[in-house]
């Protein structure tokens, strides 16, 4: 089954090498995701020697040499991949240019929000990874952006009597860990944090995301120049509260290559203990109901 084209590609690749010579800017907010997401590295006794990081910007590359990992960079653009300062790889995270057991971690910091098939680039980084390696990985959630859509929409909408595509969809929190497990992951996990954010201006908002590389790069976006009065309207509407709230939500992805020593759920049937005796409770069997009680406004718990 082919995976829906929801980005271009080759136009995700062009905004970030245009964001390339002005990512720096963005460090301390990079470098406070990277945080977060390094921060599992520290709930783990398991040392790693051979990292792949994606699309890291050039903060998570060092980040990751700082604690004695060798790392290799990858990024759909060349100069945004050298920006890691070590070895570095031009390359698509849905056609990974590496053989299987490369790495025993890879970490994926806010990078893989704009892959069209993320299920099969799950897969094949899987594969990168050698037994019990960890993958890590955080993507921008459900709820990105919300106020710049929700004021582009009302605007677009106002001035042309319609609108487009104007800010990509995000992923939800509740699908991420059956598609790490559809990937093959073993002890698959999935959260989220926020990275509290908070803007003067909705130029200043706009910059960061330009800065970044993540401009509006979804197929179904409309081509035509927006008329200024568009931008006019929907930055009016974000500034009619200040600062401008654009808190990140962080959904955070860990999951390891499978292998024998990690533990497993036990085989249904295979206890050698009741739970019935473990809670000092009276056993019953599933169609003997237990007493029903309901008790009243003045009745004692």
């Amino acid at each position: 089954m082919t995976a829906p084209l929801i980005f271009d590609r080759r136009l995700v690749a062009l905004r970030r090498a245009r964001a390339a010579a002005r990512v720096a800017d963005l460090a301390p907010i990079l470098t406070a995701a990277a945080d977060l997401l390094l921060d599992r590295l520290d709930d783990t006794t398991r040392r790693f020697s051979a990292a792949l990081e994606i699309g890291g910007r050039g903060v998570v590359a060092p980040m990751l040499r700082a604690r004695g990992i060798a790392t290799v960079s990858l990024d759909l653009c060349p100069a945004m991949a050298r920006l890691g300062g070590g070895p570095a790889v031009a390359g698509d995270e849905e056609a990974l240019p590496f053989g299987p057991g490369s790495f025993d971690l890879i970490v994926a910091s806010l990078s893989l929000h704009q892959v069209n098939d993320l299920p099969g680039a799950l897969i094949q980084l899987r594969h990168a990874l050698r037994p019990d390696g960890l993958f890590l990985a955080s993507l921008p959630g459900l709820g990105t952006l919300q106020g710049l859509r929700e004021a582009l929409l009302e605007s677009e909408a106002a001035v042309r009597g319609g609108a487009s595509p104007r800010i990509a969809p995000f992923p939800e929190l509740r699908d991420m860990a059956a598609l790490l497990q559809r990937a093959g992951f073993a002890l698959p996990v999935a959260d989220q944090q926020e990275l509290p954010l908070a803007y003067r201006s909705a130029l200043g908002l706009v910059a960061d995301l330009r800065a970044a590389g993540e401009q509006n790069a979804v197929l179904a976006r409309d081509p035509r120049t927006p008329p200024r009065a568009m931008f006019a309207r929907a930055f009016a509407a974000l500034e009619a509260q200040l600062p401008i709230p654009a808190t990140l939500p962080m959904l955070m992805l860990t999951g390891w290559a499978p292998h024998a020593s990690q533990s497993r759920p036990a085989r249904p049937g295979s206890a050698n203990a009741r739970l019935a005796d473990a809670l000092g409770a009276e056993e019953k069997s599933a169609g003997e109901a237990a007493p029903y009680s309901r008790k009243g406004p003045n009745s004692e718990a």
